[in-house]
């Protein structure tokens, strides 16, 4: 994510308090916003959300009495935690009706490997699909564990549990992630797949598809029933390569392809015109690609192409301080 500046407006004025006890708590929160979003990006899988809500762990820190927080980050990232559980609950039933696969948003991770975190784990788009399957509870159990290093006990104060039933949570999530995915392979070699892939599927190579895809190989395409996609996802090595194959002369006319590196993995952009019409990944292991991410919902690809912006024009950050 792009460095932010702190706002210039006077704050003793909107805010009813002194100058100096806002510029400590600003340079607090600015000091945990990585984390704050490493958490709730990695709950919701939404950039766009993430930002909503380190908005409200804003406002709230506004509000809080800071003279009795010990330490500002433990509280930020609590509160962060518990409004990101109740935001996914909400979240759970719009994707219900969500038309075709529902992708995660993909985030630029160039600048900052880990997101905000201290592992960079509960970070690729496969992980965070499988994410999607756990409670939220046991979703940030295993998030801030596993990705932040939490102790149990910290975990528990946050979750509001006992410790006991922390492990147990934690423990369910790594059975899940280990159940639901192969060993990846290593950064290198899953760029070199992508790169082989992105070829064949250009010059509509079927024989070369098969010979990349694992047996059980999915492809998944999230176009939200906005932008044209396949609804359902495909299965299989044979009826993905022939799918693949058989839009490789209108699909790849006319635009050019971008490297990037999102949620830590490289990945192509799509460009038509100059602009981002779609992000290609894959997620793959020593069986071959296992699955195949076409993002293509507009939405979905605004973090993205804000990464690509021309270095000197301004950053919105979607935080309004006031």
């Amino acid at each position: 994510m792009s460095q932010e500046q702190p706002p210039q407006a006077s704050p003793s004025v909107s805010l009813g308090v002194d100058a100096a006890e806002y510029d400590g708590g600003l340079s607090a929160f600015f000091k945990a916003r990585p984390r704050l979003f490493g958490i709730a990006y990695r709950m919701l899988g939404s950039a766009a959300e993430a930002e909503d809500i380190v908005q409200d762990a804003w406002l709230r820190w506004q509000t809080a009495n800071r003279s009795v927080v010990e330490n500002p980050t433990a509280f930020l990232a609590t509160t962060t935690t518990r409004l990101c559980i109740n935001a996914a609950q909400s979240a759970h039933s719009r994707r219900e009706t969500y038309v075709g696969p529902w992708l995660p948003e993909p985030v630029d991770t160039s600048s900052d490997p880990n997101l905000g975190a201290e592992r960079g784990e509960a970070l690729s788009l496969a992980v965070l699909i499988l994410l999607e399957k756990l409670s939220p509870i046991e979703r940030a159990a295993y998030i801030l564990r596993e990705a932040f290093d939490y102790e149990y006990s910290e975990i528990a104060n946050i979750l509001q549990m006992e410790e006991a039933n922390v492990r147990q949570l934690v423990s369910r999530g790594r059975k899940h992630i280990a159940d639901g995915r192969r060993t990846p392979v290593s950064p290198a070699e899953q760029r070199r797949l992508l790169a082989a892939f992105i070829d064949a599927a250009q010059k509509g190579n079927m024989a070369a598809l098969e010979n990349l895809f694992a047996e059980d190989v999915a492809s998944y395409s999230d176009g939200g029933g906005l932008v044209r996609a396949a609804q359902k996802p495909l299965s299989g090595r044979e009826r993905v390569a022939k799918f693949i194959a058989a839009f490789s002369s209108h699909f790849w006319t006319g635009v050019t392809i971008e490297w990037v590196e999102v949620n830590g993995q490289s990945s192509v952009l799509v460009l038509r015109d100059g602009s981002v019409a779609a992000l290609a990944t894959i997620d793959a292991s020593v069986e071959g690609i296992d699955q195949i991410l076409w993002l293509m919902r507009p939405s979905k690809l605004v973090a993205v192409s804000r990464s690509r912006q021309p270095v000197g024009q301004p950053y919105s950050s979607g935080l309004a301080i006031s």
